[in-house]
Parts: structure tokens; C-alpha cells; sequence
């Protein structure tokens, strides 16, 4: 019985002892963990990606910056082109403006008077609207219109009988000339004595002018093609 008891005993003794050692081994183990050179190395390697990832900050703050910029260039540029588009576009009077002029309201003589007693046979023709135009662009007219056409540089003001076109548009009397500019310089240009205003006066054309804080006249309407002139090329 005794036998069996130490043989239990050393059987137990036995495991714990290999229990303990297992421990021993494991706790061993644990605390050597990585090795100290290894652990320098990895140091080492994580300083150095903390130094490449504030780098690439820096570098991608840069080129945001540069974006930005690059952005924004492209922004006032294309801002500097449509700017110089609207102003083409104004100058070559493709687009409705507004601003203080004169109106000038031209009509034939009356045939006749009361009684049936002629007063005059002449009708106002393509030369004399072309003579007051040249008058008011001559005066500082910056813009020009005649019943609602819009006169630019390739404007046409001629006979077709019995009308007159403007812009390949037929236009008959009452004509309606809207000028935009000073309006005493206008009006003066007209009235001087001895003027144009007088002698059509004397043909007995009827004409009236009026002063404006504000006329709208149109842009014009038609094409603008080239289809022969080309722009002169530098070098």
C-alpha cells in the first residue's frame, strides 16, 4: 500500500516538475522577447518612416498648393478671355447696349396741302440716313441704329426700289435713327446752321430730335462671316 502511494507521489512530482519547467521555459522565453538589436533595428526603421511620411506631407502640401494655383490661373485666365470677348463682341456691336443719346425722326414732305397744292416731290433716300449716320458717328455716336437695325462696320444702307435696306432688311418711312452718346454734341452736330438738319429741312423733309437719358438700341442681328479676309499673321 505504501508502494503505491510513493509510486503515486513521484508520478505527481513528476508532472509538476514538467509543469515547472514548461513554465520556466515559456516565462524565459517571454522576457528575452525580441532581441535588443532587432529592436534597435525596427527603432531605427520607424524614425526613418516617420521622417519619409513627414516629407511626403510636405510634398503634398506643396503640390496642393501648386494645384490651387494652377486653378486659379486657369480661372482668371479664362475670366481675362471672356472679358476680352464681351468687349470684342461690344466694339464690333453684337450686343444690345444702353445709355443717354438722341433720337432723330425723319419723314417725307407732305405730298400735298389742303386744296391739293403740291409741297414737294422729294423722298428722303439711302444717301441722306447714310449723310445723318456719318454725321452722329462723326459727332461721337458710339452706337447707331436706323427702325430698329443695329449699324456695325459692314452695315449696308442702300436703295431698293421703291426702299431702302439696311442690313439686307427693308426699312420705310417714319426712319427712327437712335444714337448713343453725349446727346448736346449729338443734337448740336445736327442742328449747326447751314448743316445737314437745314438743308434737308429746306427739301422739306421732316425731322425731329429728341434728347434721351436712356436709349436701348439692339445688337445686330445678321452674320458675321469672312470668308476671303484672313488676319495677317506675325513673323
Amino acid at each position: 500500500m505504501q508502494k503505491a502511494t510513493y509510486l503515486s507521489l513521484g508520478l505527481v512530482a513528476l508532472v509538476l516538475g514538467l509543469l515547472v519547467t514548461f513554465q520556466f521555459r515559456v516565462t524565459r522565453h517571454i522576457e528575452q522577447g525580441i532581441p535588443a538589436g532587432r529592436a534597435q533595428e525596427l527603432a531605427l526603421e520607424l524614425r526613418q518612416l516617420e521622417r519619409d511620411r513627414a516629407k511626403l506631407q510636405v510634398e503634398a502640401a506643396d503640390l496642393q498648393s501648386k494645384l490651387e494655383q494652377a486653378n486659379k490661373g486657369q480661372q482668371e485666365a479664362a475670366r481675362a478671355i471672356k472679358d476680352e470677348m464681351d468687349k470684342a463682341r461690344l466694339l464690333a456691336g453684337l450686343v444690345a447696349v444702353t445709355g443717354p443719346g438722341v433720337e432723330v425722326t425723319m419723314d417725307n414732305p407732305p405730298q400735298q396741302r389742303e386744296g391739293g397744292t403740291p409741297v414737294s416731290l422729294y423722298v428722303i433716300r439711302d444717301e441722306d440716313l447714310l449723310r445723318v449716320v456719318n454725321e452722329l458717328r462723326g459727332a461721337g455716336a458710339e452706337a447707331l441704329s436706323i427702325n430698329g437695325q443695329r449699324i456695325v462696320a459692314n452695315s449696308e444702307i442702300r436703295l431698293a426700289a421703291p426702299f431702302i435696306n439696311v442690313n439686307l432688311s427693308r426699312v420705310a418711312p417714319p426712319y427712327h435713327i437712335l444714337a448713343i452718346g453725349k446727346p448736346e454734341d449729338l443734337r448740336s452736330a445736327l442742328e449747326i446752321p447751314g448743316g445737314l438738319v437745314e438743308y434737308l429741312r429746306d427739301l422739306g423733309v421732316q425731322i425731329k430730335i429728341q434728347t434721351h437719358d436712356r436709349l436701348i438700341i439692339p445688337g445686330y442681328g445678321g452674320k458675321m462671316e469672312f470668308r476671303y479676309a484672313k488676319p495677317v499673321l506675325k513673323g
